[in-house]
């Protein structure tokens, strides 16, 4: 039976990330990176690998919660005989300096379990799989534990209590009674590393400790948001910085990949990636519930992967790997059936190769955020300031052009609204900027253009069909990137177009349950090139809630977020979509963006009741 995506819990070390159950099951992990291959998949196929601790009684009850301020998840199951309780941790390393959490994470999925009442029966049970489940390792009995090699990963499990080697796994099972524990350990290195030695258990013990204390640290020195939803927005804040990849500060979509928008359908990605769309939005939200050091990272991890192309007059790439890289060609993996059976299960990601002429607004939009802290005397000023020059002077040069727009839509190139929108954005953060960038000269030739845009989008974008802006020119379709207009300042957030566009939104783009949809996936004008539907986007609805807040409906923004937010499941992770008739999760998990719009909105809010 597949697991629902709702049962997994996030657990990181800003390196890689692994997803946890309900029933104790780690069924995905990656190692090194994020984008690594899983060497534990069962999440895309029962045959790809899995650890399970968990209580050996089926019938017990079961609840959990990250402890306070951290990423480290509580497990308790409560049967009959007893109760025992599971901290899980990928380990972070020493926590000295908070602004360095997970600098030299060590690579180390700690288990401990505790027995705190009665007698308790735990089941262990490592069935390791490298390399998306290609790869059956050999697995051998070490002093102190296990050890797994296959293909190029090397994987040591430390456990203090006797396991089994069978069918190239590992199992056991310990009997713990109130006030015993044991603590497991599973590292990974690559076969060109030496082999670790089985963690002894009072340093995995030490590990655990550094960990929880780590993210609290992180937490009391990062955190000051005091508005409305607070636990949600920090929650949502430490759920971004767990999705940072601490050596270059990119920020992943989603920890996973291909987790499908519709339950047996092909629309299946892979969001190991960091996108140049989620900049400006990205940053707003580390912002609010995080702080600056890690939004200048992650811009300066961006300026970094993308300047050498707008540099250069080449299109701007619009998603780069978490190391900078650039060719993130998408594969089939044919051998993994796929969450629920839904395939195909994809690696890499197509979209790197499509233009998305928004991409220059998002910079734009992300440096202007930080222009208070640019140093012109900085030695890498001027290469800064050429490079959001050369972004404003292609959104001047290029706004006219099709794209394929905010959504990687893999039909016909068209001109998106929202594209030319955030060209418009550009522009104007660029005007806004001139001083810092030294730039004065250009500004009547960046207004001149920043005026065509605005023209083009009031007289081709409003469709008096539709009562809205829509989706692209001469279409009636909507698309909840509108949304935007008001937000960004095109319009004023109160304009009567943009109200209309938002009640067009909330009318005819939301399900029954008051969620809205990205846009309308039906065959047609419309059609995306995709087969199949999808949910409905938690992010569009929070910006939703932002946009009513912004035109001063706070009452309905607060209803609109309270729907949204009511879909975090029991420890506080939201996936990308909600499906329309079971109320269920559906996409890659957990997602950024929906988290970015949890907090935007929630800031918006807090700022239109102050002010209100």
């Amino acid at each position: 039976m597949t697991t629902p995506i709702a049962d997994y819990a996030l657990l990181s070390d800003r390196h890689t990330a692994a997803l946890v159950s309900r029933t104790g099951s780690v069924d995905w992990l990656c190692a090194p990176r994020f984008d690594s291959p899983s060497v534990l998949g069962r999440m895309l196929d029962p045959r790809a690998g899995h650890f399970v601790v968990c209580a050996g009684d089926p019938d017990a009850e079961v609840s959990r919660r990250y402890l306070d301020d951290t990423m480290v998840v509580e497990t308790t199951w409560s049967g009959a005989a007893g109760t025992v309780v599971v901290l899980d941790a990928l380990a972070t390393g020493a926590a000295d300096d908070p602004h360095a959490l997970c600098a030299a994470a060590p690579r180390l999925l700690v288990r401990s379990v505790e027995c705190t009442a009665g007698t308790v029966e735990v089941r262990i049970e490592l069935v390791p799989r490298p390399e998306y489940g290609l790869v059956t390792p050999l697995v051998s009995l070490v002093e102190g534990g296990v050890q797994v090699r296959g293909g190029a990963d090397v994987l040591v499990l430390s456990a203090p209590v006797p396991l089994q080697v069978a069918g190239a796994g590992a199992t056991g099972t310990v009997v713990l009674r109130a006030g015993e524990r044991v603590t497991l350990g599973l590292q990974h290195r690559t076969t060109s590393e030496p082999f670790p030695a089985p963690v002894p258990e009072a340093e995995l013990d030490e590990a655990l400790r550094t960990t929880i204390e780590a993210w609290r640290t992180w937490s009391r020195v990062h955190q000051g948001y005091q508005g409305p939803w607070r636990d949600l927005v920090h929650h949502s804040g430490r759920v971004l910085q767990a999705l940072s990849y601490h050596p270059t500060g990119a920020v992943v979509a989603a920890p996973t990949t291909s987790l499908p928008e519709q339950a047996g359908g092909e629309r299946n990605w892979d969001y190991r990636y960091a996108w140049v769309r989620d900049a400006s939005l990205t940053l707003e939200a580390l912002w609010v519930a995080a702080c600056p050091d890690e939004a200048h990272q992650f811009f300066d991890y961006l300026a970094a992967s993308s300047a050498a192309q707008v540099l250069g007059g080449d299109d701007l790439q619009i998603m780069f790997g978490i190391g900078g890289e650039h060719d993130l060609t998408e594969r089939e993996l044919g051998h993994l059936a796929g969450w629920g059976e839904s395939r195909p299960v994809r690696v890499g990601n197509g979209a790197w190769s499509q233009r998305q002429i928004d991409v220059y607004g998002e910079l734009l939009g992300a440096a202007h955020r930080l222009v208070a802290q640019l140093n012109p005397e900085h030695p890498g000023a001027t290469a800064w300031r050429e490079f959001l020059i050369g972004c404003a002077d292609a959104a001047a040069r290029r706004w006219q052009e099709t794209d394929q727009g905010i959504w990687e839509v893999r039909g016909q190139p068209r001109h998106f609204l929202y594209s030319k929108l955030m060209c418009w954005v550009a522009l104007d953060r660029a005007i806004a900027m001139a001083a810092t960038l030294r730039a004065e000269d250009r500004v009547d030739g960046w207004r001149a253009a920043a005026e065509e845009i605005r023209e083009a989008i009031l007289t081709q974008g409003w469709s008096d069909t539709a009562k809205s802006f829509t989706q692209s020119f001469g279409s009636p379709d909507l698309d909840a990137s509108n949304l935007m207009i008001g937000l960004v300042g095109f319009l004023p957030a109160d304009d009567p177009r943009v109200l209309a566009t938002i009640d067009a939104v909330a009318e005819r783009l939301t399900d029954a349950r008051g969620l809205v949809y990205r846009y309308r996936t039906e065959a047609g004008a419309n059609s995306d090139g995709l087969a199949g539907e999808e949910g409905t986007f938690l992010l569009c609805t929070f910006w939703l809630a932002q946009a009513l807040a912004a035109s001063g409906q706070n009452e309905r923004a607060r209803q609109v977020f309270d729907r949204a937010g009511r879909y975090v499941n029991d420890v506080g992770l939201l996936a990308e979509e909600v499906d329309p008739e079971s109320g269920d999760l559906l996409g890659n998990f957990p997602q950024a963006f929906s988290h970015i719009g949890l907090i935007n909105a929630a800031w918006a809010i807090a700022r239109a009741e102050q002010t209100g």
